[in-house]
């Protein structure tokens, strides 16, 4: 069995679909890395382990240890640190190593890693419509930059990247329920030709801390979709900073407001309007090399109850 494993992995790290992926994976961290630091963002380092982190809206392993007496999470994502660090940094990024232990099902959806890294992109006073213009002005540049800059690798893929346009279609969340169904997503990312929006997302759709339309029962939030049958690109939006209204949401979503205690005391002492989101950085190498599985774009991939190195 463990020569079989160490068979699987060798021939794997030395596919030469692995070396072409990774190039261009290289490529796109430092493009964006190099378009945000122009912009005036401040590159912060990734937190892994914290006595917070983001819940998610769907059910994950939570893996939970025991540190000199006190309780620790690996990081799902960095939600809550973004939301401490813009109140005096203004504008910030990390490249965050991401654990969501997700369970077994998600195995076959070609689109899910248990570890992955994301983009994690938090501004403070920006609006969910400041959010999506940033992503259509990159999103294109970095798609003409790889098939300036990685013609070959492009072509050993077979790949026809084509360079959307903007603004990218908007549609709501109810609409596109109403019209297609409950997999309206898998339904519109394999019949659209270019990148769309998913926005104004139900409460119970979404987690506590974006935040809650005055004017409607929707957030205001939005999901980046792939074309061509790739799925959910970035997920992101404004979110709650004023104490009783991020009370009442986690009790409107049925959690204990115990669960997060400390993220509440940091808000009694004062969160700053910000707006965000979190692009995953295989998820988008994927779409670009056109792969249809992400473990192929990852040198070490774990698939969700698969057992790998």
């Amino acid at each position: 069995m463990i020569s079989e494993e160490i068979d699987t992995v060798f021939k794997h790290l030395g596919n030469e679909k692995l070396a072409h992926s990774l190039r261009i994976h290289t490529h796109v961290r430092s493009f964006l890395q190099s378009y945000l630091i122009t912009l005036g963002f401040t590159e912060v380092p990734p937190v892994i382990i914290s006595p917070i982190t983001d819940p998610l809206n769907h059910p994950t392993f939570d893996p939970v240890f025991d540190y000199y007496g006190s309780k620790y999470s690996l990081t799902k994502s960095m939600i809550f640190h973004k939301q401490l660090m813009v109140r005096y940094l203004g504008s910030i990024f990390t490249f965050s190593p991401n654990v969501r232990l997700e369970t077994a099902d998600k195995a076959s959806t070609g689109r899910h890693l248990s570890e992955f890294t994301q983009l994690d992109i938090e501004k403070s006073n920006a609006t969910r419509d400041e959010m999506i213009h940033l992503v259509e002005d990159f999103f294109p540049k970095l798609l003409r930059h790889i098939k300036t800059h990685l013609s070959g690798d492009i072509e050993f893929f077979g790949r026809d990247l084509r360079i959307p346009k903007r603004p990218f279609r908007r549609i709501k969340f109810l609409d596109a329920l109403s019209e297609y169904g409950k997999d309206f997503e898998e339904k519109l990312s394999s019949d659209m030709e270019e990148p769309f929006w998913i926005v104004d997302i139900p409460l119970e759709s979404r987690e506590f801390y974006d935040r809650l339309d005055d004017d409607s029962d929707t957030l205001v939030d939005m999901d980046l979709i792939y074309p061509e049958g790739f799925g959910e690109a970035l997920s992101g939006g404004e979110r709650e900073y004023l104490p009783h209204r991020i009370r009442e949401r986690i009790r409107r979503k049925g959690q204990k407001e115990k669960q997060f205690e400390l993220y509440l005391k940091f808000a009694e002492t004062g969160l700053q309007p910000s707006a965000g989101f979190g692009i995953g950085i295989e998820r988008l190498v994927r779409f670009i090399t056109g792969m249809r599985r992400i473990e192929d774009v990852h040198p070490f991939p774990k698939i969700p109850g698969i057992f790998s190195v």
